[in-house]
This record gives C-alpha cells, structure tokens and sequence, in this order.
C-alpha cells in the first residue's frame, strides 16, 4: 500500500473508502463490501477494531485471540488495497510511459482478484442481512443457534437503562416534526407519565420534549452547545443530515486532515429552536 492511514481511528479510513467508491467507476459492490465490513467492525469491541488497525498499517503478529476475526481483518486490507488500486487507475494527469501504461493494465487486471471477495459472507454473516450490534471475538457465531446463544448471553440485567435529555419547547409538535422528518427520530406522544410529553428515539438516543418557554441553553450560559450525541459514524451521518436540509453549523474536518488530530472529530447542526448540538465522535 503506498498510503499512509491513520493508527488507530478506523472510522477516517472508512470515510475515505466512501469518497472514493461515490464515484461509482469500479464496481457497484465495493460501497456494499464497504458498508457491511463498517458494521463489522462496530460491533466488535474497541481493541479488536484497534488490532484491525495495526494489521491494516502491516503488524501481523497479533495475539491469538485475533484468530477467528483475522478474516474481517484480512477483507478489510482487501478493499484498501483494492481503493488504492482504483485511484491509480483515475489519475490520467500526466503522460505515461511504456512502463507505466504496462503497470496500470497489470493493476487493472488484477482488480478481479479484490472484487472476487465483495459481498461474500464473513464471520458467519451475510452482507444482505443485519448484522448484530456485538460480536464476541472470541466466540464468532457460526450457526444460526449459536447465534441465538451468544443473544441470550448478552441479555444481563442493567438497573439503569437509559437516560434522556429534556428539551423545553414552546411549540412541542413543531420540534418534533423536526427531528422527525430531518433528523430521522420516531416520536411518541406520552400523556400517562406524570410529565406529559413527547419522546423521540433513534438508536440508543432518546430526547424529551416538553411544553413551555423555548429554552435555548447556549445562549443563557457560557457554554457552546446545548447537547451532545455520541456518535460511531460521524461522517455518514452529517451526509444525512445535510442531505435533509438540516443547517450544519460546523463541519467534520476532511478525513486525510484528522489522521494526526488530536482531538475528537464532531460536528454541529442547529434545531429549529436554535440549539446548537454537537454530534461527536465516540472516542
């Protein structure tokens, strides 16, 4: 490989993987190949996902508790290698010698051999179906009951489920129709709690909306935003949002920009109340 990827963030090499698949001038299925092994890896926990880095940067002496996902491993560097090759082939800014013409035609004919993998299934799960929210490395499910096993494992009891955050609106249906239609939230009306109000969820997030003077926080106290999400996919989802209108107050910075950053990557987008939140990447 003749780039340089960053050490540990996966989620920068995915979002550069995306850009160069948009084009859509190779085959249709690496944006699939590119997807499904992304929720691979969000279900894996964080030091697996960080040894799939190391292998990606050339490490191969990985702890034997690597050995059942070194498949995923393995497809991940394939499709690299395979958007490498492609940008090779895109980039027609100089005249080539006899050499060099001789080099992209071994390079293109070797493409199949990286396309031949896309889709297939991995770990005991198909690219066509949903992919579980957490895979044990060191139990990969190989049959339908084992998968339903490793589901009852997960099933513990946790005393605290989940919290929300309480947005104060003058116009609660308004608010809602917002995260609704723009920020793809499912909201419930509740009049049966002793506070009645609206609860929106997406994931694992849940917001509160309840009536009476818009509070918008930022503009009250010496803060900058009014809320955080925490978030895997930080780029996919500004696309989202901004494809549905919604104001990005501040953007990701470009993914080749964030590989020695320091700091979180986040962005910003405003409501249509006015507050400011921030969507960051989940560290």
């Amino acid at each position: 490989m003749y780039k340089e990827y960053p050490k540990h963030d996966i989620n920068l090499v995915f979002e550069m993987l995306v850009t160069i698949f948009e084009v859509k001038d190779c085959d249709p299925n690496a944006m699939n190949e590119t997807l499904f092994l992304n929720k691979l890896f969000a279900a894996l926990p964080a030091i697996a996902v960080d040894y799939g880095m190391q292998f990606l940067n050339g490490k191969t002496d990985l702890p034997s508790s690597c050995d059942d996902i070194l498949p995923l491993f393995i497809r991940f560097k394939n499709l690299v290698e395979y958007s490498e090759k492609i940008e090779i082939l895109r980039d027609t800014s100089t005249e080539l010698t006899n050499e060099q013409v001789m080099e992209r035609v071994k390079i293109s004919e070797s493409l199949a051999s990286h396309e031949e993998s896309f889709g297939k299934q991995l770990l005991g799960f198909k690219a066509n179906e949903n992919t579980p929210n957490q895979i044990d490395p060191n139990a990969i499910a190989k049959t339908e009951s084992n998968i339903e096993e490793a589901d009852d494992e997960s099933n513990q009891l946790h005393l605290m489920d989940g919290s929300a955050a309480v947005l104060v609106c003058d116009d609660i249906i308004e608010t809602a129709l917002f995260y609704e239609n723009k920020c793809g939230f499912k909201a419930i009306h509740l009049d049966d709690e002793k506070l009645p109000h609206i609860r929106l969820t997406r994931d694992n997030i849940d917001i509160v909306l309840t009536k009476g003077d818009t509070l918008v926080l930022h503009k009250y106290a010496s803060i900058d935003y009014d809320m955080y999400i925490y978030v895997n996919e930080p780029f996919l989802l500004q696309n989202e949002l901004q494809n549905k209108g919604v104001n990005i107050v501040s953007f990701l910075p470009e993914a080749n920009e964030s590989v020695k950053s320091l700091t979180n990557r986040e962005f910003v987008f405003e409501d249509n109340d006015g507050r400011l939140i921030c969507v960051s990447q989940r560290a």
